[in-house]
């Protein structure tokens, strides 16, 4: 079992991720820091010991993915429009707001792998497992949300 120490440690280095997984999967604020809130909670309540920062990182990301599906079904689910978040966020470019966007507007089926590849670092094998997928589906998803964005951001232009 964690200790409040190590707990404290763990949360405030992951808060962020968490965060960033549940909104990108709920497209939604406040039902991001439920997400994070209820993450949170499994972690500090989690027995096990980790074996590395990889391992706890890896957990939270699927615990995340799991509760934002749980949270996803819910009859209470809130809807917020993208706008309001992306000013939120104080873009330094123009064009970092417009791509964040652009990726939000896609379905999660795509949303999730993108978010996790290019924004967490993850290799596409490791988001596969994460999502628990097979390696050619993340790489035709991946493939296929690069296809829509360029589609959506060359229309923009």
């Amino acid at each position: 079992m964690l200790t409040d120490e190590r707990f404290e440690a763990l949360a405030a280095k992951y808060i962020d991720m968490v965060y960033r997984v549940a909104f990108g999967a709920l497209k939604n604020r406040e039902d991001a820091e439920d997400v994070t809130q209820e993450v949170l909670i499994k972690l500090y309540r989690e027995k096990r010991d980790f074996e590395s920062m990889e391992h706890v990182k890896r957990w939270l990301i699927r615990v995340t993915i799991n509760q934002s599906r749980k949270l996803f079904r819910s009859p209470w689910r809130r809807v917020e429009p993208l706008e309001d978040y992306a000013e939120m966020l104080g873009f330094e470019q123009p064009e970092d707001r417009g791509l964040f966007l652009a990726v939000m507007g896609l379905e999660a089926k795509y949303r999730l792998p993108v978010l996790l590849y290019y924004y967490e670092g993850y290799s596409t094998a490791e988001t596969a497992e994460l999502l628990g997928l097979p390696p050619n589906t993340v790489s035709t998803r991946l493939a296929r949300a690069r296809a829509r964005l360029r589609e959506t951001l060359s229309e923009v232009d």
